[in-house]
């Protein structure tokens, strides 16, 4: 199965459990680890456990088992890794606190052109001595 048939498949999966806000994510360039990042809400904690499984469930049916899930039994936050997708279900209140969106989204504040300048040692122990 393609990553591109499997997202569908994951959307669609969602779409089907009533999961809330769904957004996708293009991850490609930002980290080595998937390429594409979803994340959904779930209306309680038994909410969130039966979209990871069943997402869990679906991926398996269409010849793409879940490499690794996290969090089902507690509910909160669940996540599930396809390897080219990683699904996270949250809790609204998990999920505005740790804002995954934002966090993807944010620009890189280190730039190459700004070398980092090591402390004078006075300096160094001026600040470990407050």
């Amino acid at each position: 199965m393609q990553l591109e048939q499997l997202k569908d498949l994951i959307v669609e999966t969602l779409n089907d459990m009533k999961a809330r806000d769904v957004t996708i994510m293009d991850v490609r360039g930002k980290t080595v680890i998937t390429d594409y990042m979803v994340v959904a809400s779930g209306t309680s904690d038994r909410h969130v456990k039966s979209i990871a499984e069943t997402i869990a469930y679906r991926a398996k049916e269409a010849g793409e088992p879940a490499i690794g899930s996290e969090g089902v039994d507690a509910g909160e936050w669940a996540l599930v890794d396809l390897n080219g997708l990683v699904v996270h279900i949250m809790l609204p209140k998990v999920r505005d606190f740790y804002n995954l969106e934002r966090l993807w989204s944010a620009p890189a504040l280190v730039s190459d052109s700004m070398p980092a300048q090591p402390q004078p040692a006075s300096q160094t122990l001026a600040a470990g001595s407050l």
